[in-house]
């Protein structure tokens, strides 16, 4: 067993002892908690039917208090429990990574598939064992749209790749603080929607609210109710009028406008957002770190007060509570009589003048170390897989390179540089174009997010990737097969004209038109894609098209993979080779489906 997998497993049978002791310990404090309010009931009951009324009282008073302190005690045990049974399961989905189980993983990233993306469809990036589902830890809304953000756009800033680099070498050797801060997130009973409106209804400062009129207003007409209330019980020299008037006046300021009433419920309805968003952030604000992306992090969250975000954030949540009673129809009384929704929009809105601006700022960080702490689970789960060297040289160089979501998965080394730019692989059937290709593209896709590639190294420069090798028909759009790829060759055609700073991969292209037609089609296309200084792999079956290599000056050159037969049998070695492809299995595989090849005509 290696080191991550043993460490998973002993902090996995760690908090699953913890679970089952604070288990025992709950129940042990709901038995407690009924016998004392059984026992407080029956002593005030008999003190009382002795006539012993003040004793009664104490008993009564005593055992509500103490009932009280065991409802909240056992109250935080729960929360306890649950939050040691959260970091069960993360350490559990941590192992289970480890050992080929992720594909059980219920967040696959369903809602990132986009066809109309240059590859993230044919490299498996989201959906059923995806990238995405393999290492995802985000939890937040704006943390899976980050690690989505990281998987399918490149930075266009050799240094940004390289500090989430140092960042997520960072957060890779915090694995305990990496685990409470994605608990943190999952503490929350239900899926974090979009922060959007929050962050928009924070901007917004109603300045109104904040007038000296109306917050003099605001304090002295309840002050004034209450107290005429009170004389009105206390002394006959006051009218009921007095107080009275106190409160129609209230209720009309209470019960007139419904934007108020929309701003809290707006509030309330992101509570548990914002209180995450709160825990979250006082994980990493208390938490020191060297990396210059991580630091430059922490130093945004701090106001002009130097006052921390988490702290600003707490504030908020506490107003968000405050808000929670306010349609509780006893609470419409203490609402009328001190103008509760009043105080609250004063409070909110003075909270937006000096912090709502940020808002979208935390946000944005907590969302940015959701994916960076994704990206680090690759890294301390493989810690042999090497971080890529961004060069300003354009090419690609990999050794013994591996696809990372296929265990075992055969090790290639490829070179591709500007002055023979372009791959042609060729095979048989099941070979391993199509995974060497993928292969090559969702390793590009790591090394451009900062994570570590699964190769021994590997070196590439900054390139717009471009692929085209599962495309399909749109019956929504009435859209064919073949004319869905014309339309994907056409966007990297496009791409190459504009830029020479293309990268491609092409799986055996103009597969749904004649073989004269295709053979054509293909080698045209790739002498256009050579010329414009663009540089990929091409897999094809077409073992006609290797005598581009010849005529292109090697600016095209040839690789295969190859079969052999055992026992009657077809095996693979997966291994990359020069030249052209000299073999062929297309009609033993038919053979081998039932079909009588011997017999046809």
């Amino acid at each position: 067993m290696n080191e991550p997998k043993m460490l998973y497993q002993k902090r996995s049978d760690y908090y699953a002892a913890r679970k089952e002791k604070l288990s025992h310990r709950i129940n042990q404090l709901s038995n407690v908690r009924l016998i004392t309010f059984l026992a407080g009931c029956g002593l005030a009951s008999f003190f009382y039917m002795t006539h012993k009324t003040s004793w009664s009282l104490g008993s009564a008073i005593l055992t509500a208090v103490s009932f009280v302190t065991l409802v909240i005690w056992h109250q935080n045990l729960k929360t306890r429990k649950n939050y040691i049974q959260i970091l069960y399961e993360n350490y559990d989905q941590s192992l289970k990574r480890l050992t080929g189980e992720w594909k059980s993983f219920l967040d696959k990233g369903e809602d990132f598939k986009d066809p109309s993306h240059p590859f993230s469809e044919d490299l498996d990036l989201f959906g059923t064992n995806s990238l995405f589902q393999w290492i995802t830890t985000a939890k937040t809304f704006r943390g899976r749209e980050k690690l989505k953000e990281c998987l399918t756009v490149a930075p266009l800033e050799v240094e940004t790749i390289l500090e989430r680099q140092e960042a997520i070498k960072e957060l890779s050797g915090n694995l305990n603080w990496r685990q409470r801060f994605l608990a943190e997130a999952r503490m929350a009973k239900n899926p974090l929607n979009s922060p959007k409106a929050i962050i928009e209804w924070a901007k917004n400062v109603d300045s109104s609210y904040l007038r000296m009129g109306v917050l003099i207003l605001a304090r002295a007409l309840p002050i004034m109710t209450v107290s005429f209330l009170l004389l009105y019980f206390i002394t006959a020299k006051v009218s009921f009028w007095y107080p009275l008037t106190g409160i129609i006046i209230q209720s009309i300021i209470l019960f007139v406008g419904k934007q108020r009433g929309k701003a809290l419920n707006a509030v309330y309805s992101y509570k548990e957002n914002i209180r995450v968003y709160e825990k979250m952030l006082e994980r990493f604000e208390k938490r020191s770190f060297k990396s210059d992306c991580l630091q430059a992090l922490k130093k945004d969250l701090y106001d002009r007060d130097n006052k921390p975000a988490f702290e600003q954030i707490r504030k908020l949540s506490g107003l968000a509570d405050l808000i929670a009673n306010r349609n509780n129809a006893v609470f419409l009384i203490i609402n009328i009589l001190t103008l509760w929704d009043i105080q609250c929009m004063i409070a909110l809105e003075s909270w937006k003048e000096k912090s709502g601006r940020s808002l979208g700022r935390w946000v944005e960080t907590i969302a940015e170390l959701e994916a960076l702490s994704s990206l680090a689970t690759i890294h301390f789960d493989h810690p042999e897989w090497g971080f890529p060297k961004i060069t300003s040289e354009e090419g690609i160089t990999a050794v013994r390179i591996g696809h990372p979501l296929l265990s075992g998965s055969i090790c290639n080394d490829i070179s591709i540089q500007k002055r023979s730019g372009i791959l042609l692989i060729t095979g048989s059937n099941m070979s391993g174009k199509s995974t060497l290709l993928r292969t090559v593209g969702i390793n590009l896709v790591l090394a451009y997010a900062g994570a570590p590639v699964c190769a021994q190294t590997f070196s590439c420069s900054v390139l717009q990737l471009y692929t085209c090798m599962r495309v399909s028909d749109n019956l929504g759009e009435n859209i064919s097969s073949f004319y869905a790829e014309l339309l994907r060759i056409k966007q990297i055609v496009s791409a190459s004209k504009a830029s020479s700073n293309i990268f491609f991969l092409l799986d055996e292209i103009f597969k749904g038109t004649n073989s004269q037609d295709r053979h054509a089609g293909a080698k045209v296309l790739i002498q256009q894609l050579s010329k414009a200084g663009a540089m990929g792999m091409v897999s094809t079956h077409d073992l006609e098209l290797g005598d581009m290599e010849r005529e292109s000056d090697r600016r095209i050159r040839n690789y295969h993979f190859r079969e052999y037969y055992k026992n009657d049998e077809i095996h693979f070695d997966y291994k990359l080779r020069p030249g052209i492809s000299t073999t062929r299995n297309a009609m033993y595989l038919i053979k081998m489906a039932g079909i009588d090849v011997d017999g046809l005509a």
